[in-house]
């Protein structure tokens, strides 16, 4: 299966809008934003879990991003509320589920295979904002990519020029970039040497970004 796999043009996808596909697990459903692979794949995706559902035992080969969007997404290892980030590396394993439901952002087969520093932050920043209107936290960077959570006020320009490609998506508000309007859900993937130039709406915006990263996006090893 592919999804979106050519990382050399500009993607947009407003999750929102896309159907619910269920997964190997009941009460587990998936909104797939790209994908390279059946069941064992490079993907990004917004996966949504009903009361009570859960995944079996498994082992993370490639690694696991993710982002928690809504209720609290639970393991063996604790509770990670809504605007948790966490990084489970290759060979990392767990039981995941939601006794009250939950949805998240996962990033699949996406580490650096040595990698194994595993960890968890909230997407917090503190009360001043930047000098642009911009507050930053920086959750994560490597000699690959770099990712980070970004609070912007109203009416102000958001603009990123990064190697490597960038990628988007909004947790909340609105923000307009290449004549399109980008809103809560919407995900965004510009490819490499084309620069992100948006500007949020009245109201601002919350958004998630990694940058650094699409040379290395690869089918998952065998």
């Amino acid at each position: 299966m592919e999804i979106n796999a050519d990382f050399s043009k500009r993607t947009l996808v407003h999750s929102a809008e896309e159907p619910w596909v269920s997964s190997p697990m009941a009460g587990v459903d998936r909104r797939m934003l790209d994908r390279i692979g059946d069941e064992v794949a490079r993907a990004t995706t917004i996966v949504r879990y009903a009361p009570g559902s859960h995944f079996s035992p498994h082992t993370h080969t490639g690694g696991e991003e993710f982002i928690v969007l809504e209720g609290v997404f639970q393991d063996e290892h604790g509770d990670y509320p809504a605007g948790s980030y966490v990084r489970n590396p290759p060979t990392s394993s767990h039981t995941p589920g939601s006794e009250l439901g939950c949805t998240i952002f996962v990033k699949l087969w996406q580490f650096d295979m040595a990698d194994r520093t595993q960890f968890r932050k909230e997407m917090k920043t503190g009360p001043e904002t930047g000098p642009n209107g911009v507050s930053t936290l920086e959750l994560h960077r490597d000699a690959r990519e770099v990712v980070s959570y970004h609070q912007i006020v109203g009416e102000t320009a958001f603009e990123i020029n990064a190697q490597g490609g960038i990628e988007l998506l909004v947790l909340d508000g609105t923000l307009r970039e290449g004549g399109d309007q980008l809103e809560t859900g919407s995900w965004l993937r510009l490819p490499e040497g084309q620069p992100l130039q948006a500007m949020s709406d009245k109201k601002g915006a919350r958004v998630w970004v990694k940058t650094g990263h699409l040379p290395f996006a690869r089918p998952p090893a065998a």
